[in-house]
């Protein structure tokens, strides 16, 4: 088996990479998101704080 073979994925590659890409991408967007929200949280939390001092 080739790497072009590999590829192509025995005819499924548009399946198999887009499976990948898509995956990938929810993957990075569920990082960002968690990335978001922390830094919100510790706004909301830093604000508060100010709030009772």
């Amino acid at each position: 088996m080739d790497f072009q073979e590999f590829l192509r994925m025995g005819g499924y590659a548009g399946y198999v990479w887009s499976g990948y890409g898509l995956t990938a991408l929810v993957l990075v967007w569920n990082w960002w998101a968690a990335r978001r929200s922390e830094a919100e949280q510790l706004l909301s939390a830093q604000r508060r704080s100010a709030d009772q001092a």
